[in-house]
């Protein structure tokens, strides 16, 4: 028997489980600390009613025989592949319902998509980056090359001049910096990829974030990306579907590589390796891109926007180094008085109960920082710039 060599080149741990244990051990010896999370990126607001009736809905469809619904279509039941197709409309993006795919989430999807690959491709991918990028590439042993995201680039690297690319990762607002491309800099992008024969592998999960006109919410705003790319989006942001699970992959019926279409490619996969994500959730999903439950969405990331305006003021007002914040609910911040990532990190959390993301855990680039996030409530978003400032304070 043999096995996957290449997980040996792996960390032993995911980064967010070695932060979760660390975190769990403070807990542990210090049970009175009242700590503050601002490490991982999970929401803290709930489901919008309309979203949550829509929910309800769908499951007591559940329990009607004349309603009942078993296995669906894997690429996504068509009332919601409809919504979805409106969503991309409402901002000037037009796609054919079949290039629409529903899934339980966006990381699932950036894995699973390097099925259509084979493993003696070259990926590009920036550092810093959201780990499953790389870890998924190692685990297939494909030949990785790292383009440099730093605070001289604004952390939005582009085409290199000289390396050949089959394979470019491209978030856009980014985790973890938060940095976000325009539109001028998406079309070099585009335009490299297509002369290159590469597919552009584009993470959108914080499109909802944007507020900024020049930065484009889908890939398939740029002219020529039809041809070049394949876009991953999520809920778990956008509506609070980190525990709901959904979201959806946009493979147009142009791109086309070694006269394979990789739309019937990835439709072929999902067909043989998933089941579809269920009915009720579904249900739920079509009702965040309905006008009621848009304006919810809103209300909630209005939240978080506020708490990222709060954090962005702060790390200002104490003369720490920033990116993000503007148009992503991550705020990458340079780590104080010269500390590396994890050092900072322990210090935050004995020192101030404050958890955060060591930038390390996300390549070379992102040592000497951290990520903060905005997903938590207003009063403890203040709380914790509150607790932040005294730190800093004792430490001068």
């Amino acid at each position: 028997m043999k096995l996957n060599e290449a997980f040996r080149s792996l960390p032993p741990n995911y980064l967010f489980a070695d932060i979760s244990k660390r975190v769990g051990e403070y807990q542990a010896k210090n049970p009175q600390a009242e700590l503050i999370r601002m490490g991982i990126g999970d929401v803290t607001r709930p489901l919008g009613p309309s979203v949550v009736e829509a929910f309800l809905q769908g499951a007591r469809e559940q329990g009607d025989p004349q309603r009942f619904h078993g296995y669906g279509p894997e690429q996504g039941y068509g009332f919601l592949r409809q919504a979805i197709r409106g969503y991309y409309a409402s901002f000037g993006v037009s796609l054919a319902e079949e290039d629409i795919f529903v899934s339980d989430g966006a990381k699932s999807d950036v894995g699973n998509i390097l099925d259509l690959f084979g493993k003696d491709n070259t990926v590009l991918i920036p550092d810093p980056v959201y780990p499953v990028y790389q870890d998924t590439n190692c685990m297939d042993s494909r030949r990785i090359v790292f383009l440099n995201a730093t605070w001289e680039n604004s952390f939005l690297p582009m085409p290199p001049q000289e390396e050949k690319a089959d394979l470019i990762y491209l978030c856009s607002p980014n985790n973890p910096t938060g940095a976000a491309y325009t539109r001028e800099q998406l079309k070099e992008w585009v335009d490299f990829a297509n002369r290159q024969g590469a597919v552009i592998l584009f993470d959108a999960a914080y499109e909802a974030f944007i507020q900024q006109a020049e930065i484009p919410r889908s890939i398939f705003e740029i002219e020529g990306a039809e041809t070049c790319a394949i876009e991953f989006c999520s809920l778990s942001k956008t509506a609070g579907f980190t525990g709901t699970r959904c979201g959806y992959t946009v493979v147009p019926a142009a791109l086309v590589r070694d006269g394979m279409s990789l739309r019937q490619m990835w439709l072929r996969r999902q067909t043989t390796k998933f089941n579809g994500v269920s009915y009720p959730v579904q249900r739920a999903a079509a009702a965040v891109f309905s006008p009621q439950g848009q304006r919810e969405c809103r209300e909630n990331l209005k939240v978080y926007q506020d708490n990222a305006r709060l954090i962005s003021q702060t790390l200002a007002g104490l003369g720490i180094p920033f990116a993000g914040g503007l148009n992503s609910p991550y705020l990458w911040m340079r780590c104080p008085f010269g500390m590396d990532s994890w050092t900072f990190f322990q210090e935050l959390l004995t020192g101030a109960n404050l958890v955060g993301t060591p930038g390390s855990g996300f390549g070379k680039n992102g040592e000497s920082y951290l990520r903060l996030t905005s997903f938590n409530t207003k009063e403890a978003t203040a709380e914790a710039m509150r607790r932040l400032r005294a730190w800093m304070g004792s430490r001068r």
